[in-house]
């Protein structure tokens, strides 16, 4: 509370300062200007860099935004939230390893690198080789944070609610519940090694991804190892071959209607970086499996119905899967269900007709967002969908934005069809 104290009151100290400014030169100030400013942008990424846990959370959620909300400029300086908290300092990190491995346990590594590759909002990723020459990844949780994320929710929590963002008849006492469950569920690595396993061996024989297996001697509460993989981040494809781009994004798109629909398990978290990529087999490299959650057969039922409703132009079919997923509030009068509906076909003609997406060039995001701005300063729409499809709506939209990170060019069309045939199965995380 008394850093995002500070913090807020730094931002408006700066903004009052640039609004005077602009009228003492005659100049009428814009808000946006004035709040969303490059230096703002630093002081919001240093500081939740250091309170990491749930703070940085949400500040990871800010960083994948690709210039469509925030100023592009803006949104490149939130990308070091992505991997980059502050490290834990190396008598802390002995002190964390002793407990759960014991003392002595550098006997067991043939090498160990103290310095972390990546800093992220719970733990901190170490490369190390064993005695036995397997190279190894291992995330080292900082201390503290399994502790703490009751009460980092609960800031959050107050911190909206004092800002006036929010409206104070919206209830979200269930959404920040499901924020501190999910959160905890994210901080215990054995539960995130048994959902790691898993992907493993769902994408096995998929070549256009690779997931490391966990190594069990070292798993603990606590730390995580896993296969090291060489690769590079996700978004240093912005710089390769259109081809490549567009056939990266097309199996990211496929993954998600594959946890959806086929394997009823789906890793919730669309941080980029979870995603990475091997130059040399040009496989997607899948990381992070905290967030993993199990999809019960009735939810993937009710958003195949979504889906194919969508595709049949079947306004009545698609509106009663929407309220069985939580979209629609049962109370809602014809003409708000009306205005739902049209925001989700201006959705579904991306994907109705045999075309070529244009992530990057495509209005459909903007046109969303500004329609949801819209409506949102109507009370009656006040509405808060159930948490599982929260989290699909989540992934979903995450995956876009990296789509349009990557400026690619799909055929939706194409593979949301291969996905039209009813027959979900859940597996159980």
């Amino acid at each position: 509370m008394v850093r995002i104290g500070g913090l807020s009151a730094g931002i408006g100290a700066r903004a009052l300062g640039g609004a005077i400014t602009e009228l003492a030169s005659g100049r009428k100030p814009n808000p946006a200007d004035l709040f969303f400013t490059p230096t703002n942008a630093r002081r919001v990424a240093d500081t939740l860099a250091k309170m990491r846990g749930a703070a940085l959370k949400v500040g990871q959620m800010m960083s994948m935004d690709a210039g469509d909300v925030l100023p592009r400029e803006i949104a490149a300086i939130l990308d070091r939230l992505r991997d980059d908290a502050d490290p834990m300092p190396p008598k802390q990190l002995r002190d964390v390893l002793d407990r759960a491995w014991g003392k002595g346990w550098l006997k067991h590594f043939a090498r160990f690198d103290v310095r972390p590759m990546a800093a992220a909002s719970i733990g901190q990723v170490h490369r190390a080789r064993t005695k036995t020459g397997r190279d190894l990844a291992i995330k080292v949780q900082y201390p503290g944070i399994r502790s703490a994320i009751d009460s980092d929710v609960d800031a959050v929590a107050r911190i909206i609610q004092m800002s006036g963002a929010l409206p104070k008849e919206l209830d979200l006492s269930s959404v920040f519940r499901d924020a501190k469950a999910q959160l905890h569920d994210e901080a215990d690595y054995l539960r995130e090694a048994r959902a790691m396993t898993m992907f493993a061996d769902l994408l096995e024989h998929d070549p256009s991804f690779t997931v490391p297996r966990p190594d069990a001697a070292f798993c603990t509460d606590d730390v995580l190892a896993m296969d090291y993989i060489h690769s590079r981040s996700i978004t240093d494809l912005v710089e390769a071959s259109q081809e490549e781009r567009d056939q990266v994004a097309g199996h990211l798109i496929t993954l998600v209607l594959r946890e959806l629909f086929d394997f009823g398990l789906m890793q919730t978290d669309p941080n980029f970086a979870n995603y990475r990529f091997d130059p040399e087999t040009g496989q997607i490299v899948l990381l992070d499996f905290g967030a993993t959650r199990t999809l019960e057969p009735p939810v993937q039922t009710a958003f195949h119905d979504l889906m194919t409703a969508g595709f049949a132009y079947d306004d009545d079919a698609a509106a009663r899967a929407a309220e069985t997923l939580g979209l629609f509030d049962p109370a809602w009068p014809d003409a708000h269900r009306a205005i739902m509906m049209e925001m989700f076909n201006l959705g579904m003609d991306a994907v109705r007709l045999d075309n070529i997406f244009d992530f990057d060039r495509n209005p459909l995001f903007t046109q969303l967002r500004d329609r949801g701005l819209e409506i949102g300063t109507e009370r009656d729409f006040w509405h808060v969908p159930a948490t599982e499809t929260l989290l699909v709506q989540r992934k979903v939209a995450g995956t876009y934005l990296l789509a349009a990170r990557l400026r690619a060019k799909v055929n939706l069309n194409t593979i949301v069809q291969q996905f039209s045939e009813p027959g979900p199965k859940a597996l159980s995380a």
